[in-house]
């Protein structure tokens, strides 16, 4: 059989399955290290991986910079850059005029900034309570990408030579409560928290639980379970549900 019909075949079934009936699994790792400049500025940067498809495909990496510095006892500020090199999600789609259009996956660079404030109180003995509400604005820049023209008519596929994938900023607001029982000088904090990704409706909810693990006074381990439920998602930026393991690691000096 013609290479291009197998492919026209394959992408229409593509297409005639649910898009938002399935969750995936993938894994969250990161490092990063901390410098405190004096008793209320610090300063560091992290790099993180991460990765989709059941644990399977590489989703994205990223290296981010930033500060914060504590304004009152309770209360500090944020700032910071992320890049991201994003491996972006094949998308197809079909209609009676153009026929079919089928973009494989790709790699694409974002920039992103957000800048943060954080309150936190001891509500009893060790239990913390916080909330932090942080804007951030990622701008996706223009990109010549491959995209394929599909007649499945005429069991045909045709390159489109002049397709560029427009450049696209968006701003969000980030709402997170977490509580934490943060003992002094204990092994173990654990901690679960909720994360509200909003702009005109609520469009991504992270549930997360986990535990830091302090090895040292330099040296501390993270482990967690996060689930990412999606809502009022653009097709445009289309991701499943998802279920993520973590580990993170934090070098502070």
């Amino acid at each position: 059989m013609d290479r291009s019909v197998i492919i026209v075949a394959v992408a229409l079934m593509l297409g005639a399955r649910p898009v938002c009936a399935q969750s995936e699994g993938g894994l969250l790792l990161s490092a990063g290290a901390e410098k405190k400049v004096n008793k209320q500025l610090s300063v560091g940067v992290e790099a993180d991986y991460r990765t989709r498809n059941d644990f399977k495909t590489a989703d994205r990496w990223s290296i981010a910079l930033g500060g914060d510095y504590k304004l009152t006892k309770g209360l500090k500020a944020d700032v910071g850059y992320t890049l991201l090199n994003s491996n972006f999600r094949e998308k197809l789609t079909y209609s009676s005029a153009t026929k079919g259009r089928w973009r494989p996956s790709y790699w694409g660079v974002r920039h992103r900034f957000h800048a943060s404030l954080t309150a936190n109180r001891k509500l009893w003995r060790d239990l913390r309570v916080s909330v932090r509400e942080r804007w951030q604005y990622t701008y996706r820049p223009s990109k010549d990408v491959e995209r394929w023209k599909l007649d499945p008519s005429a069991h045909t596929m045709e390159l489109d030579d002049d397709y560029v994938r427009s450049g696209k900023g968006k701003n969000q607001l980030r709402s997170r409560l977490q509580l934490s029982w943060d003992k002094k000088r204990a092994l173990l904090t654990p901690y679960a928290s909720a994360e509200f990704y909003h702009s005109w409706a609520i469009e991504k909810v992270r549930y997360t639980v986990g535990t830091d693990i302090r090895l040292s006074k330099q040296h501390e381990l993270t482990v967690y379970y996060r689930f990412q439920d999606m809502h009022n998602v653009d097709e445009d930026d289309f991701d499943p549900d998802m279920h993520y393991l973590g580990l993170g690691y934090q070098f502070k000096f």
